[in-house]
């Protein structure tokens, strides 16, 4: 299998499981705090009715896939949990303001302060999430010397 196909599929495998562990992990703890509702949302989400933790989990794998594939063009000086942290950063960026425009939706939460934090902070650790999981995946997947 080639490296780059590897490497978009451990990231999809790494994505999925940060937004189970790290994006979640986030978003239950501002549930604590009564900034969120709970956490592993199970309504339907438009157009299908896909519950929105799956949906998440999808999303959160493309993002993981590309990661994958552009890894090998990101500065190696950085720890691969800042390189996540840049992917969350990015992933926070698209779902304020790219997402909204395509549904029709106000941008940034309607420039609400508590969105826009909400979103940096969950979308930041699930992409430190990515960057923690991803090496560790990837070690595992290398032959062994014999």
């Amino acid at each position: 299998m080639p490296a780059s196909v590897s490497r978009a599929m451990f990231g999809i495998i790494a994505a999925v499981i940060s937004v189970l562990v790290f994006h979640q992990g986030m978003w239950e703890l501002l549930h604590l705090f009564g900034l969120m509702p709970a956490p592993y949302p199970t309504d339907g989400v438009p157009p299908f009715g896909v519950p929105r933790i799956i949906n998440l989990c999808f999303w959160g794998g493309v993002w993981g896939a590309v990661f994958g594939l552009i890894l090998p063009k990101l500065p190696e000086s950085y720890p691969m949990w800042v390189r996540g942290l840049g992917l969350g950063i990015a992933a926070a960026l698209v779902g304020l303001f790219i997402v909204p425009m395509i549904k029709g939706l106000p941008v940034a939460g309607g420039w609400a302060a508590m969105a826009i934090v909400r979103s940096f902070l969950i979308n930041g650790v699930w992409g430190i999430g990515v960057g923690l999981i991803l090496p560790i995946l990837m070690r595992q997947a290398q032959p062994k010397a014999a």
